[in-house]
């Protein structure tokens, strides 16, 4: 530990300590104040929390410390996911002894072999690092009401949950059948985000099934997502060195590869009868099911046996990778079947000769993919003729009624509506079907397996489907702030896409579903709306309620309103008066104004909380806000257990003091970017907050009373501005932008301010009062500390958002001074070797003003000479658009005040004696006859060149 990093330690034990003692963040509702409520996602204690944990925590503690200083009554609290899968697999893989991941948990986390020992029952591990986690989150300084703390295997809680999911049921929203769930064959689940390693949610897809059959009447099914294109097929492809069956699937012989035939067996009866090299398949001829054309079955080493089915069909007029290897084999054969504004008959041919592809291997095959796949679905149309290349096989009439079908659904339609026609009528015919695969492959459940596609059976689903449902989702979404903006469009596709998702499980930690036992709720089922059992929790402790009297009577009372108090209390036996205090509790609270959160929860947990709410809650009580951060990157590399580069959050501390941490994970990027950590710069916000530690303390020391000066107000003026634009800052969530502002523009004006007098003023000092409050959200134990060395009463953190007027005339005389600074600077004969420098000052001030943004008659209507207007004019133009805005609000302006005020920094820059004199002044002497060169806020000067 350095010196540095021990000495912010110490300062954040201290106020934590002073803190805690005054329970400065328990708030209890105070009606008729304004109340700000704000959580993030709770951790999964299967490990300590990291600093990519810390920066969502953090944003949340900032947002919650500057409303605090806006006057709002916070609530920031906390709690622990104990739910689901993430703490029993890895407590299953440590007793099993892994090696790996044991060394990992020692090495990353510090774990003894002790508590290693232990671990293998997953309550202690949980408990283990729930408690590291949460002294992580202290040590931190977070600002957390740690008297609402729970876990989500806390009878009370557990109680609630059944409520919510009682509410969904009772709606139509939980249904029991069958669909497609990511699946992990060890443990015989269904999986979700928060149960596979990097919590990767498991993206479940369709391809659809073409029936090619050889003339043994094998079945060659090749998995498309582009069934549309199936009457342009020229060929398919093998991998002949890939492994493949012959196996029984829904009735039919098919080959498939060895690994889809895996897969298939998780969604139906799947018996191999024999095992073979996929060029055993090669050179034979299958028949084309919807234009009975008989094809050719090729080799291509670049089919992948695990995307799919291992059988691929090729449409090379309209897919480039099928194009450039089939020209490589000087086997093309093109079939128009698509149109499309701005390409040719072919538009993969087009695409890869524009492109300069050479060959199959050309990398920029993907990027020519991309282009002609998404022009044909946006903007595609099938052509008319394509109806002749259907059903020629048939007899009549069944020839005929094909055809009639395809003209009517499919021939001039937009590929989106062919697409989805002809998916459908092969399924009807029999000539195709479906298969499920995990699109986003691989995905690994944190036992290593890899997850798979399972149909279940009697599966409970919570239907994200449901249209009525969908809609209230959308209409929160368009009415709450989302931050950033862009994410709104990503939220709006989850729901889109989102349908039936398996909710229990029978395996885990967890919540029992209520009416059917031997299941127990999935983790990201039980976490979507438990925001509102924080603002109850601690009351019901304190009342002494047991978990059995939390029936469903009572939570309609105390989140819905529903019944009355007297006889709700009567039938849960309590006192009335106790079931309403929890009741007002929950009103003053609710609804929430901000959930923060990971971008990576958008596509499940965030967009979860939206659904859940809106189905539960009335409208007023639907949540107001949800902040999405970015990922933390460690030294430029994503951290990973395997890496062993993740940086534990206590670590950290540890490493550099909670309040230099803060300060880079604030600074390093603006809340929607992913945020590089690196040492060097953590190490150099360090020494920044020494700099200003040391600059408060001289200020403290050497402040003095006495009246104000122009360098004084123009200090508060600066400092007024730095606040305001932080507070901007602070309101819009950038995080980056106020810590700028604070950190290094505040420290920056304050620094030129002492060197710029003798003495600093008592005026000084307030000033510096008022930037240590706007530092307290990102700094909070630093800010505490200066709060102190400045003479501040009470907390920092409770001291009301500081109210500055700036002051235009100041701020005006430091512009005009460092012109004159600049002015003099280019002249030659200062470059040459000045000795001194005279100054004149035209004090007619009411001239320059009638000159900006007006014309030479106004300057003169206000009295300056003829032969000064037109030079007064040009050089009002001249002037920067914030001096102008200046001259325009100040109506008064004692330019020779303000140049004595400013004498020894004007002497200091330009590093020789200074006199200044009125150009008006008969006692001056005229050297060089600069008096009559002098405009207001253009001094004539002179210089003595030695």
């Amino acid at each position: 530990m350095s010196e540095l990093a021990k000495f912010f330690i110490e300062v954040a034990e201290k106020w934590q300590r002073r803190w805690a003692e005054a329970k400065v963040f328990e708030p209890s509702p105070q009606p008729g104040r304004p109340k700000f409520f704000i959580t993030a996602a709770y951790p999964y204690p299967n490990g300590t929390i990291h600093i990519g944990h810390g920066r969502t925590y953090l944003v949340a503690d900032v947002m919650a410390r500057f409303r605090r200083h806006l006057g709002y009554n916070v609530l920031f609290p906390m709690a622990f996911h104990y739910t689901g899968t993430p703490i029993l697999t890895i407590a299953e893989v440590i007793a099993a002894g892994d090696k790996a991941v044991i060394e990992e948990y020692k090495e990353i986390y510090g774990v003894s072999d002790d508590d290693i020992k232990k671990m293998g029952d997953p309550l202690y591990l949980a408990q283990y690092f729930h408690r590291r986690s949460k002294e992580a989150m202290i040590k931190f300084g977070l600002g957390i009401d740690w008297s609402r703390e729970f876990t989500t295997i806390d009878p009370e809680y557990q109680r609630f949950i059944q409520w919510q999911f009682e509410k969904l049921r009772k709606r139509g929203l939980i249904v029991r059948g069958r669909h497609p769930v990511g699946w992990c064959p060890r443990h015989q689940m269904p999986v979700g985000a928060h149960d596979t390693k990097d919590d990767k949610e498991p993206e479940i897809g369709q391809w659809t099934l073409i029936y090619f059959v050889d003339g043994e009447g094998l079945v060659y099914p090749t998995a498309t997502l582009r069934p549309e294109t199936v009457p342009g097929v020229t060929n398919i492809w093998i991998n002949p060195d890939a492994e493949y069956v012959v196996a029984e699937f829904e009735g039919r012989k098919m080959v498939l590869s060895k690994d889809a035939a895996y897969r298939l067996s998780f969604q139906g009866n799947v018996k191999v009868i024999r095992e073979a090299r996929g060029r055993e398949f090669v050179g034979r001829r299958v028949l084309n099911p919807v234009t009975g054309e008989w094809v050719p079955v090729y080799e291509a080493k670049f089919v992948d046996p695990k995307v799919g089915t291992g059988v691929v069909m090729s449409v090379p007029a309209h897919a480039p990778y099928d194009y450039a290897a089939l020209r490589d084999m000087g086997e093309v054969k093109l079939i128009p079947l698509i149109r499309v504004e701005g390409y040719g008959e072919y538009p993969a041919k087009e695409v890869v000769e524009r492109m300069g592809i050479k060959s199959q291997t050309d990398p920029a095959l993907e990027e020519a993919t991309r282009e002609v796949y998404s022009a044909e679905y946006t903007r595609g149309v099938v052509r008319e003729d394509v109806v002749d290349r259907i059903a020629p096989h048939l007899p009549e009439p069944a020839r005929s009624m094909v055809r009639a079908v395809f003209k009517l659904y499919f021939a001039g339609r937009p590929v989106k509506e062919a697409r989805e026609f002809i998916s459908k009528w092969l399924a009807e015919a029999g000539l195709g079907g479906v298969m499920y695969d995990i699109m986003n492959k691989p995905v690994y459940c944190r036992c290593g397996t890899e997850i798979v596609v399972k149909v279940l059976e009697d599966q409970w689903f919570i239907n994200y489907g449901e249209r009525g449902w969908k809609q209230l989702a959308r209409q929160l979404v368009e009415e709450m702030a989302i931050i950033p903006q862009e994410a709104k469009a990503q939220f709006l596709a989850t729901i889109d896409w989102l349908d039936k998702r398996a909710c229990a499980r029978t395996r885990g930690l967890g919540t029992p579903l209520p009416w059917s036992q031997g299941w127990v709720i999935e983790s990201l089922s039980d976490s979507t709306i438990y925001m509102a059992f924080y603002t109850v929790i601690k009351k019901i402790r304190a009342l002494g309620l047991r978990p059995e009297q939390l029936t469903e009577e009572f939570w309609d009372y105390v989140f819905l309103g529903q019944g009355s108090a007297a006889e709700v209390a009567k039938r849960i036996g309590v006192d009335p008066a106790a079931l309403e205090e929890i009741r007002r509790e929950f009103d003053y609270w609710y609804p929430l104004d901000s959930r923060n959160s990971g971008k990576d929860l958008i596509p499940n947990h965030l967009t979860f909380f939206i659904f859940n709410h809106v189905a539960i809650f009335p409208r007023e009580k639907w949540p107001r806000q949800i902040v999405a951060n970015g990922w933390v990157l460690r030294e430029g590399e994503k951290m990973s257990k395997s890496k062993r580069n993740v940086l534990p959050l206590d670590k950290a501390v540890a490493l550099y003091g909670p309040d230099p941490l803060r300060a880079t994970l604030a600074i390093a990027a603006e809340v929607e970017q992913d945020l590089d950590f690196r040492d060097a710069e953590a190490r150099r916000n360090s020494q920044q907050l020494m700099s200003i530690y040391n600059l408060v303390q001289r200020l403290a020391q050497s402040a003095v009373e006495r009246e104000e000066t122009w360098l004084d107000k123009w200090l508060i003026s600066e400092v007024a501005h730095v606040l305001e634009r932080a507070r901007e800052a602070y309101e819009k969530v950038r995080l980056r932008q106020a810590a700028v502002e604070l950190l290094y523009n505040a420290e920056a004006v304050f620094s030129q301010y002492l060197s710029m007098v003798d003495k600093p003023s008592k005026s000084a000092v307030e000033a510096a009062k008022a930037w240590v409050v706007a530092l307290e959200p990102i700094v909070p134990h630093f800010a505490e500390e200066l709060w102190q060395i400045l003479g501040g009463e009470g907390f920092a953190a409770t001291a009301p958002w500081p109210k500055l007027s700036p002051d235009p005339a100041a701020l005006l005389a430091k512009r005009y001074v460092d012109m004159l600074i600049e002015d003099v600077k280019n002249i030659p004969a200062y470059k040459a070797g000045a000795k001194r420098v005279a100054i004149y000052v035209n004090g007619n001030y009411q001239w320059l003003r009638a000159a900006v943004g007006k014309d030479v008659k106004a300057a003169i209507e206000a009295g300056a000479p003829p032969q000064l207007a037109k030079r007064l004019v040009d050089f009002a133009k001249s002037m920067g658009e914030e001096v102008r805005g200046l001259v325009e609000r100040v109506e008064q302006f004692d330019e020779y005040a303000a140049l004595q005020s400013y004498k020894r920094y004007v002497e200091k820059a330009l590093g020789v004696p200074v006199d200044i004199y009125k150009a008006d002044d008969p006692q001056a002497p005229d050297l060089g006859g600069k008096k009559k060169a002098a405009l207001p806020l253009k001094p004539g000067i002179f210089i003595e060149v030695g």
